[in-house]
């Protein structure tokens, strides 16, 4: 079973659609109607849905150490290291990563981009 995605409000458009046409399962906060969400809020989201968030914001990096402090569990995250990586790279970094990875392997972590 492949990675399921939740995409974060700042993720381009180019990405999720790039995924999509390889086959990844994603949905935006957008189209969930949560884009008001805050990264908390977002994270349990994502993770009532069994969607791993991708993200570039740093907030959500914060808000997972204070989950994995605590123990409380979240769905995981893959977050990218810069803003500077290509979007090709950003691709097929990602769909390596949502086929080779099962859900329970990125729960309760953060994967980072790029490989």
């Amino acid at each position: 079973m492949s990675l399921a995605l939740y995409m974060d409000v700042h993720i381009p458009h180019a990405i999720t659609n790039g995924l999509r046409k390889a086959g990844i399962d994603v949905l935006t906060a957008q189209e969930d109607s949560k884009d008001e969400l805050d990264d908390k809020a977002m994270l349990f989201r994502a993770s009532t849905l069994n969607r791993i968030v991708f993200t570039y914001d740093e907030d959500f990096l914060r808000e997972s150490a204070a989950l994995q402090e605590s123990g409380q569990h979240f769905a995981g995250i893959i977050a990218i290291r810069s803003r500077r990586l290509s979007m090709q790279r950003c691709l097929t970094d990602l769909q390596l990563v949502c086929e080779l990875c099962e859900p329970e392997e990125l729960a309760n972590l953060v994967y980072y981009l790029p490989l």
